[in-house]
Protein backbone atom coordinates (compact mmCIF):
# COMPACT_ATOMS: atom_id res chain seq x y z
CA UNK A 1 0.00 0.00 0.00
CA UNK A 2 1.37 3.35 -1.04
CA UNK A 3 2.27 5.92 1.77
CA UNK A 4 1.11 9.69 1.47
CA UNK A 5 3.58 12.25 1.52
CA UNK A 6 1.78 13.59 4.80
CA UNK A 7 2.06 10.27 6.10
CA UNK A 8 5.11 9.61 6.19
CA UNK A 9 5.69 12.90 7.33
CA UNK A 10 3.89 12.00 10.60
CA UNK A 11 5.52 8.53 10.85
CA UNK A 12 8.41 10.91 10.72
CA UNK A 13 6.86 13.41 13.61
CA UNK A 14 6.47 10.57 15.98
CA UNK A 15 9.19 8.19 15.69
CA UNK A 16 11.83 11.35 16.11
CA UNK A 17 10.02 11.43 19.22
CA UNK A 18 10.53 8.19 19.95
CA UNK A 19 14.20 7.96 19.20
CA UNK A 20 14.49 11.41 21.76
CA UNK A 21 13.15 9.39 24.38
CA UNK A 22 15.25 6.88 23.55
CA UNK A 23 18.22 9.26 23.51
CA UNK A 24 19.20 8.12 20.47
CA UNK A 25 18.25 10.73 18.09
CA UNK A 26 21.21 13.02 17.90
CA UNK A 27 23.81 10.25 18.35
CA UNK A 28 26.14 9.28 16.01
CA UNK A 29 24.91 5.62 15.01
CA UNK A 30 26.76 2.00 14.06
CA UNK A 31 24.38 -0.20 12.70
CA UNK A 32 25.53 -3.78 13.21
CA UNK A 33 24.47 -6.08 10.06
CA UNK A 34 24.72 -10.10 10.07
CA UNK A 35 27.89 -10.51 7.87
CA UNK A 36 30.17 -13.28 9.23
CA UNK A 37 33.16 -11.73 11.12
CA UNK A 38 31.85 -7.94 11.25
CA UNK A 39 34.68 -5.80 12.37
CA UNK A 40 33.34 -3.17 15.46
CA UNK A 41 36.35 -1.11 16.57
CA UNK A 42 35.97 -0.61 20.46
CA UNK A 43 36.46 3.09 19.65
CA UNK A 44 33.06 3.17 18.19
CA UNK A 45 31.26 1.62 20.92
CA UNK A 46 30.50 4.13 23.90
CA UNK A 47 31.01 6.64 20.63
CA UNK A 48 27.96 5.38 18.73
CA UNK A 49 24.56 4.27 19.15
CA UNK A 50 24.45 0.61 18.62
CA UNK A 51 21.96 -0.77 15.66
CA UNK A 52 21.37 -4.35 15.90
CA UNK A 53 19.63 -5.81 12.90
CA UNK A 54 17.27 -8.50 13.04
CA UNK A 55 19.13 -11.28 14.88
CA UNK A 56 22.97 -9.47 14.82
CA UNK A 57 22.22 -8.72 18.48
CA UNK A 58 23.22 -12.64 18.97
CA UNK A 59 26.77 -11.68 17.59
CA UNK A 60 26.73 -8.91 19.92
CA UNK A 61 25.74 -10.69 22.73
CA UNK A 62 28.43 -13.37 22.22
CA UNK A 63 31.08 -10.96 21.66
CA UNK A 64 30.32 -9.43 25.81
CA UNK A 65 28.90 -6.24 24.07
CA UNK A 66 25.93 -4.49 26.10
CA UNK A 67 22.70 -4.51 25.18
CA UNK A 68 21.91 -2.56 21.75
CA UNK A 69 20.42 1.04 22.13
CA UNK A 70 17.83 0.08 19.43
CA UNK A 71 17.03 -3.10 17.28
CA UNK A 72 15.40 -2.72 13.79
CA UNK A 73 14.12 -6.43 13.42
CA UNK A 74 11.73 -8.01 10.80
CA UNK A 75 8.49 -9.15 11.14
CA UNK A 76 9.30 -13.10 9.82
CA UNK A 77 12.53 -13.17 11.22
CA UNK A 78 12.60 -16.36 13.40
CA UNK A 79 13.09 -15.96 17.41
CA UNK A 80 14.33 -18.87 18.27
CA UNK A 81 17.69 -18.18 15.86
CA UNK A 82 18.45 -15.35 18.67
CA UNK A 83 15.55 -15.91 21.76
CA UNK A 84 17.94 -13.32 23.53
CA UNK A 85 17.60 -10.19 22.41
CA UNK A 86 18.85 -7.56 24.54
CA UNK A 87 17.80 -3.90 23.58
CA UNK A 88 16.05 -0.34 24.43
CA UNK A 89 14.29 0.14 22.00
CA UNK A 90 12.54 -2.61 19.60
CA UNK A 91 11.59 -1.12 16.31
CA UNK A 92 9.18 -4.23 14.87
CA UNK A 93 8.24 -4.09 11.27
CA UNK A 94 4.92 -5.55 11.51
CA UNK A 95 0.91 -5.13 10.56
CA UNK A 96 -0.48 -5.64 14.28
CA UNK A 97 -1.33 -2.63 16.87
CA UNK A 98 1.07 -2.13 19.48
CA UNK A 99 -0.69 -3.55 22.08
CA UNK A 100 -0.92 -6.84 19.90
CA UNK A 101 2.88 -6.84 19.33
CA UNK A 102 3.21 -6.44 23.44
CA UNK A 103 0.88 -9.46 23.80
CA UNK A 104 3.34 -11.43 21.56
CA UNK A 105 6.42 -10.17 23.46
CA UNK A 106 4.88 -11.46 26.84
CA UNK A 107 5.30 -14.84 25.86
CA UNK A 108 9.31 -14.44 24.93
CA UNK A 109 10.35 -13.24 28.32
CA UNK A 110 13.89 -14.06 27.03
CA UNK A 111 13.46 -10.84 24.78
CA UNK A 112 14.21 -7.71 27.21
CA UNK A 113 13.10 -4.66 25.80
CA UNK A 114 12.41 -0.90 27.36
CA UNK A 115 10.31 0.28 24.22
CA UNK A 116 8.89 -0.68 21.46
CA UNK A 117 7.73 0.44 17.78
CA UNK A 118 6.52 -0.33 14.69
CA UNK A 119 6.62 0.12 11.41
CA UNK A 120 4.92 -1.66 8.80
CA UNK A 121 6.63 -2.86 5.11
CA UNK A 122 5.02 -0.07 3.04
CA UNK A 123 6.68 2.69 5.37
CA UNK A 124 10.22 0.84 5.32
CA UNK A 125 9.32 0.84 1.54
CA UNK A 126 8.33 4.20 1.41
CA UNK A 127 11.50 5.35 3.44
CA UNK A 128 14.23 3.84 1.23
CA UNK A 129 12.34 5.79 -1.46
CA UNK A 130 12.30 9.33 0.08
CA UNK A 131 16.39 8.91 0.89
CA UNK A 132 17.34 6.75 -1.93
CA UNK A 133 15.51 7.76 -5.05
CA UNK A 134 13.83 4.57 -5.38
CA UNK A 135 15.53 1.29 -7.17
CA UNK A 136 15.25 1.08 -10.97
CA UNK A 137 12.41 -1.91 -11.84
CA UNK A 138 15.10 -4.48 -13.55
CA UNK A 139 17.63 -4.14 -10.42
CA UNK A 140 17.62 -7.10 -8.58
CA UNK A 141 15.63 -10.56 -8.20
CA UNK A 142 13.75 -9.37 -5.10
CA UNK A 143 13.12 -5.64 -6.04
CA UNK A 144 13.71 -4.57 -2.51
CA UNK A 145 16.87 -4.14 0.33
CA UNK A 146 17.93 -6.24 2.87
CA UNK A 147 17.12 -5.26 6.46
CA UNK A 148 20.23 -3.42 7.36
CA UNK A 149 19.74 -0.96 4.27
CA UNK A 150 16.27 -0.22 5.14
CA UNK A 151 17.75 0.57 8.75
CA UNK A 152 20.55 2.86 7.38
CA UNK A 153 17.68 4.82 5.27
CA UNK A 154 15.38 4.59 8.38
CA UNK A 155 18.00 6.68 10.55
CA UNK A 156 18.97 9.19 7.73
CA UNK A 157 15.45 9.97 6.93
CA UNK A 158 14.39 11.05 11.11
CA UNK A 159 17.94 12.91 10.57
CA UNK A 160 20.49 11.12 12.54
CA UNK A 161 23.82 12.92 12.51
CA UNK A 162 25.58 10.29 11.25
CA UNK A 163 25.67 6.50 10.18
CA UNK A 164 28.84 3.70 10.32
CA UNK A 165 27.90 0.15 8.98
CA UNK A 166 29.58 -2.56 10.28
CA UNK A 167 29.32 -6.44 9.57
CA UNK A 168 27.79 -5.24 6.00
CA UNK A 169 29.30 -7.01 3.41
CA UNK A 170 28.24 -7.42 -0.71
CA UNK A 171 30.09 -10.35 -1.24
CA UNK A 172 30.45 -12.63 1.80
CA UNK A 173 27.56 -15.57 2.26
CA UNK A 174 26.47 -16.52 5.74
CA UNK A 175 25.55 -15.18 9.30
CA UNK A 176 27.77 -14.15 11.21
CA UNK A 177 25.37 -15.92 14.34
CA UNK A 178 25.71 -19.72 12.57
CA UNK A 179 27.59 -21.33 10.46
CA UNK A 180 24.38 -22.44 7.91
CA UNK A 181 26.22 -20.02 4.91
CA UNK A 182 23.14 -19.26 4.00
CA UNK A 183 23.25 -17.50 0.70
CA UNK A 184 23.12 -13.51 0.38
CA UNK A 185 20.59 -12.17 -1.53
CA UNK A 186 19.55 -8.64 -2.83
CA UNK A 187 22.93 -7.47 -3.41
CA UNK A 188 22.36 -6.34 -6.86
CA UNK A 189 19.36 -3.82 -4.29
CA UNK A 190 21.39 -2.87 -1.68
CA UNK A 191 24.66 -2.42 -4.52
CA UNK A 192 22.23 0.24 -6.25
CA UNK A 193 21.18 2.06 -2.75
CA UNK A 194 24.39 2.47 -0.66
CA UNK A 195 26.47 3.58 -3.96
CA UNK A 196 23.73 6.16 -3.95
CA UNK A 197 24.28 6.96 -0.23
CA UNK A 198 28.35 6.95 -0.63
CA UNK A 199 28.13 10.93 -1.60
CA UNK A 200 25.93 12.35 1.36
CA UNK A 201 28.84 12.86 3.49
CA UNK A 202 27.83 10.61 6.86
CA UNK A 203 27.98 7.24 5.62
CA UNK A 204 30.27 5.59 6.69
CA UNK A 205 31.62 1.80 7.06
CA UNK A 206 34.44 -0.36 9.54
CA UNK A 207 34.16 -3.08 7.03
CA UNK A 208 37.70 -2.76 4.41
CA UNK A 209 35.89 -4.86 1.59
CA UNK A 210 32.42 -2.75 1.62
CA UNK A 211 34.53 0.96 1.69
CA UNK A 212 37.02 -0.51 -1.13
CA UNK A 213 33.53 -2.02 -2.91
CA UNK A 214 31.59 1.30 -2.62
CA UNK A 215 33.73 3.67 -1.98
CA UNK A 216 32.27 4.40 1.93
CA UNK A 217 35.14 6.23 3.83
CA UNK A 218 36.66 3.75 6.14
CA UNK A 219 36.32 4.61 10.10
CA UNK A 220 37.59 3.24 13.42
CA UNK A 221 36.61 5.62 15.70
CA UNK A 222 34.74 8.74 16.35
CA UNK A 223 37.42 11.14 15.55
CA UNK A 224 37.60 9.62 12.23
CA UNK A 225 33.71 10.29 12.15
CA UNK A 226 34.34 14.16 13.16
CA UNK A 227 37.02 14.54 10.97
CA UNK A 228 35.25 12.73 7.61
CA UNK A 229 32.21 15.63 9.05
CA UNK A 230 33.87 18.18 9.26
CA UNK A 231 35.83 17.77 5.95
CA UNK A 232 31.70 17.67 4.07
CA UNK A 233 30.81 20.55 5.78
CA UNK A 234 33.78 22.26 4.41
CA UNK A 235 33.42 21.20 0.98
CA UNK A 236 29.45 22.17 1.34
CA UNK A 237 30.69 25.79 1.57
CA UNK A 238 32.80 25.85 -1.18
Amino acid sequence: MAIEPDGLEIFRENHRRWLSRLGILDKPWLILGSAPAPTIPPELIGYCARVDVNNSGKTANALGLPPADLTFRKKKKSWEEHPYVRTRGLLWLHTRPLWSMRLKLLLKPNVQYKSLMRATKGEREAIVDAVSGGLPADVGEVGKVTNGVAALCYGLFLGVPSITLAGFSLSKMGHSYDDKGKIRRQIAEDTVVLTRLRSRGNVFTTEAELSEHIGLPLVRSGEDVERHLSETICLSRH
